[in-house]
């Protein structure tokens, strides 16, 4: 992807760059391992933070046409986004919001049977109700009726789609992936004719057991890799910049950054750039001299965070990127040109998950479509 070009009044402090087409691209590669069930798109939190308003019309022009979101709001939003398509909610049925469902044609994912209750009571006397999903729990003790309920909650109501959710599915030999997919046959068995969703991203990647009539991948569809330890099969989706804005030389006992974590083994040159902490880039990344910390790559050069990640700043040891590459306003790599989102989280001791929901919104975004 190219570099931004200067936003008005100048440099931009850091630009967040969005590649649709990869999006789509990521969609029909999943969709081919979906087949012959169908594949939807879980575009929650904002779309794992790239943007419901970059991914939703990239997804619906590659021929998705069935979301998940987690909230009500967010349902709203995708409705708004792509009106004919199919779009359920995940976090449950809140009390008395049955009606703003009916509204915008959302439909709730019924994980209890007091929720169960409450809709089928509204939908008795509500002609325009969608149809609801039923959402069994088959070992992640989070959401979702108990396997002993299933019955009774299936003799209250026919659902359109029967889901569970996986707790280990990008560890493909995690003993609990067999668990579940049997616990998920056996209920699929008690609702004879209904739909059932159980793969995310790394479930496509565990075999035909974990395929059922609709995927719901997420991650992977913004480039995140669904099957760790192995190449990542997806398109890059985010390439973050940042601008240098100070460089500064140091001598050998020099500190960065508060409390003094890192020190300059030697004479070192250090850039410094506008991004921090608020804006979604992990204060986990420090680097310090015990601890590696996140990178940069400058002119394709791998350089070390120095010192802590600050609310706006970050200090980043350029001594062996080109020095005409690291010059004031010149552009820095977070994220990207072979920087995985992944990596990044790895290297701040989290998930590529937290750093993409935690994109912030002080970036200049820029869609490539």
């Amino acid at each position: 992807m190219s570099r931004s070009g200067p936003a008005p009044g100048g440099l931009p402090a850091a630009v967040l760059t969005i590649d649709a087409g990869a999006i789509a691209a990521n969609w029909r590669l999943l969709a081919g391992r979906a087949a012959p069930g169908r594949c939807a798109a879980a575009v929650k939190a904002d779309a794992y933070g790239i943007g419901v308003d970059a991914a939703v019309p990239a997804l619906v022009g590659a021929g998705c046409d069935t979301f998940f979101v987690a909230h009500l709001d967010e349902g709203s939003r995708v409705r708004a986004l792509a009106p004919d398509a199919t779009v359920y909610v995940l976090n449950g049925l809140r009390p008395g919001s049955a009606g703003d469902y009916a509204a915008a044609r959302l439909r709730p994912v019924l994980g209890s049977l007091d929720e169960i209750e409450e809709w089928t009571s509204f939908a008795q006397g509500e002609s325009s109700a969608p149809p609801a999903a039923l959402h069994v729990d088959t070992g992640m003790n989070r959401l979702g009726l108990p396997p002993q309920a299933l019955p009774e909650a299936l003799r209250r109501m026919t659902p359109a789609l029967l889901m569970s959710h996986f707790v280990s599915a990008e560890i493909a030999d995690d003993a609990i992936n067999a668990r579940q997919i049997a616990a998920f046959a056996a209920a699929r068995a008690l609702a004879p004719g209904v739909p059932g969703s159980l793969a995310n991203s790394s479930g496509l990647f565990l075999g035909a057991g974990a395929l059922h009539d609709l995927s719901r991948p997420g991650y992977a569809l913004y480039g995140g890799n669904p099957t760790p330890g192995r190449p990542n099969p997806m398109r890059p989706v985010v390439t973050l910049e940042a601008t240098i804005v100070q460089v500064r030389e140091v001598e050998a006992g020099a500190t960065v950054g508060y409390n003094a974590r890192w020190t300059a083994r030697g004479p070192r040159r250090l850039a410094t750039i506008s991004v921090g902490y608020a804006d979604g880039y992990p204060r986990s990344a420090f680097g310090a001299d015990d601890k590696p910390g996140g990178l940069a790559l400058v002119a394709g050069v791998s350089c070390p965070i120095a010192g802590r990640v600050s609310m706006d700043l970050i200090v980043i040891d350029v001594t062996e990127a080109p020095a005409a590459a690291s010059r004031r306003g010149d552009v820095v790599t977070l994220i990207g040109d072979g920087l995985e989102i992944d990596d990044v989280g790895e290297r701040a001791g989290t998930v590529g998950y937290e750093i993409l929901t935690n994109l912030g919104s002080r970036y200049t975004r820029r869609i490539v479509r």
